[in-house]
């Protein structure tokens, strides 16, 4: 997972990874659906394909790709989308005895 994208212009208009979670489609292919929802609003399918980073199509249906703040509320009213968050770099923790093999 990554984080923000170093920019020079100001925070309000800095791509940054999102996971965007979506309805599962029922009659498209998954991540034919996640491009589609990009695009509209990105404004083109070759700037979706640009923007997506991946698609979950197992467990979860969603994509991750790079938005603005701008983008994120755009796409966060749009059917069929349930929630958008940020992607984040987690470290595991671990102590003494734990994740050791002995």
């Amino acid at each position: 997972m990554a984080e923000s994208v170093p920019s020079t212009a100001d925070s309000s208009s800095t791509a940054s990874v999102q996971i965007v979670y979506t309805e599962r489609p029922q009659d498209e292919e998954p991540e034919a659906y996640h491009i589609r929802t990009l695009a509209s609003v990105l404004g083109s399918e070759d700037a979706a394909k640009e923007a997506l980073l991946y698609s979950y199509k197992a467990a979860a249906s969603g994509f991750s790709a790079k938005l603005t703040p701008q983008q994120v509320e755009q796409i966060s009213k749009l059917p069929g989308v349930l929630q958008v968050v940020p992607s984040k770099k987690l470290q595991l923790h671990t102590g003494p005895g734990i994740g050791r093999l002995h």
